[in-house]
């Protein structure tokens, strides 16, 4: 009978349900907040006149004590213990005596927890995006030296118009921008203090839950009990948010591991960042990418999981809710190794322009340049430009020509309305610096957004 909890029990729990109940293997990774939160609570409760000066004292040395245990590897953990909270008050009390039991008044475990969880969230919220931007950064390294480098823009996964290098990463700076923003927004919405709530319905014990929050960096209080402690929406948030930074990841990744074939031949991965094979001496695997696409699918299931077990709990706590921390640690841990691999091997991959380059010259990504032509320089519709286009093509498949190269007199005997200026239009370097738009693939406007990015990320 050495739980905390055991006064209204006769016999003790069996080692099966020591096993079953306890979270204590995992949710140990809240040490330092789980210490800080008490730290903040017996100040608060001793302001208070609940806790006098001297047991204050004796607390915060014996919590210091078992921080530094823990951090030395000299702490003992017990499934016995159950989870974090009860072995860290446990060691405290042995350590302090009577002083240690008072630290829980005004508190329970499931403020405690919801404090401590939240406080690890919002921290990695903060650390991931610093590993988005040291991404964004090392793409931008490569971006700026191929502004000019033209590949060929594709739907569908089929030619359709040229666009430099640069512009092709700068797609993915959007979506990893839209990342920060998803984790800082998170984080700033959730930065709200459980602490004061206690079991589900706060305290008679006149406590001072601004205190807390403030000497725990919470921007404010929560307004609701019974929602507070069995809130875990800012954990299914960042599950969201990081499921939807690998997907992006993913993207990419997908886009490598193309890219690196000998279909492509557009980078080549460095060795340092590849794998080879244990049969077929030739092979340079892009197991970087593949394990990134992964990985996704990892935690995608970690957020189903938590979605699942939060859809059908009456308020407040319930024991289930202890399932959302491991797939939260999971995740988090392979968003932080996957955007570090990332980004190195994005660092030392090397860039095959003329492969690129070369690509462009099939399927005729000039075509909509000379429906353009037919529309802005011999006054004809659109749908008849098109249509006058996709006979030039079909002329050009059957010569074996793409269409940026095609003859001018092979042209106008399509169209006799078509003069020699069509040829400017033709061109791939003019076509993709045709397109001057706002947020267009034109060298200039491609400069711009990489400009953009740079400001962004110096927080201009």
């Amino acid at each position: 009978m050495d739980k905390m909890w055991s006064g209204r029990f006769s016999t003790g729990a069996s080692s099966l349900l020591d096993q079953f109940n306890a979270s204590i293997m995992y949710d140990r990774k809240l040490y330092k907040e789980d210490i800080e939160g008490s730290l903040a609570h017996a100040a608060m409760l001793t302001k208070q006149g609940i806790l006098n000066t001297e047991e204050l004292r004796d607390i915060t040395k014996g919590l210091n004590q078992v921080m530094s245990e823990i951090e030395l590897g000299e702490f003992e953990w017990n499934i016995s213990d159950e989870d974090l909270h009860m072995a860290i008050e446990k060691r405290l009390t042995s350590l302090i005596g009577d002083a240690g039991k008072k630290l829980h008044t005004a508190r329970s475990r499931n403020d405690q927890v919801a404090v401590d969880f939240r406080r690890f969230v919002i921290r990695k919220n903060t650390e991931i995006v610093e590993g988005v931007k040291l991404l964004m950064q090392e793409i931008i390294v490569v971006a700026d030296k191929h502004t000019q480098t033209m590949i060929p823009g594709m739907t569908h996964l089929q030619h359709a118009q040229p666009i430099n290098f640069a512009f092709h990463l700068g797609a993915y700076l959007s979506m990893f921008k839209r990342d920060i923003e998803r984790l800082e927004n998170s984080a700033l919405r959730n930065n709200i203090s459980p602490l004061g709530c206690a079991a589900l319905a706060g305290t008679p014990h006149k406590i001072d839950r601004d205190m807390t929050a403030q000497i725990l960096g919470f921007d404010s209080v929560s307004i609701n009990c019974l929602d507070t402690v069995s809130d875990r929406d800012f954990a299914l948030e960042i599950l969201f948010n990081i499921s939807t930074m690998m997907m992006h990841i993913s993207r990419l990744s997908e886009e490598l591991v193309m890219w690196s074939s000998y279909e492509f031949g557009f980078v080549e991965l460095s060795d340092a960042y590849s794998t080879g094979s244990s049969i077929m001496p030739q092979k340079k695997n892009p197991d970087v990418p593949e394990l990134l696409r992964g990985k996704t699918g990892r935690v995608y299931g970690s957020l189903m999981g938590l979605l699942t077990v939060m859809k059908a709990l009456p308020l407040a706590y319930n024991k289930d809710t202890q399932e959302d921390k491991e797939g939260v640690f999971d995740s988090v841990q392979t968003a932080e190794i996957s955007l570090d691999i990332l980004k190195e091997a994005i660092k030392t991959m090397e860039v095959k322009s003329h492969n690129m380059e070369s690509a462009c010259g099939v399927g005729h990504l000039s075509a909509t340049d000379l429906a353009d032509y037919l529309v802005k320089e011999c006054d004809i519709p659109f749908r008849e430009a098109h249509f006058i286009t996709g006979r030039a093509v079909a002329k050009g498949e059957e010569m074996k020509v793409d269409l940026s190269k095609m003859d001018f007199k092979y042209l106008k005997e399509i169209d006799a309305r078509i003069g020699e200026d069509v040829i400017e239009y033709l061109g791939l370097r003019a076509s993709m610096n045709a397109r001057t738009s706002q947020g267009g693939t034109a060298t200039a406007r491609t400069l711009e957004q990489l400009e953009y990015f740079k400001n962004y990320l110096k927080g201009n």
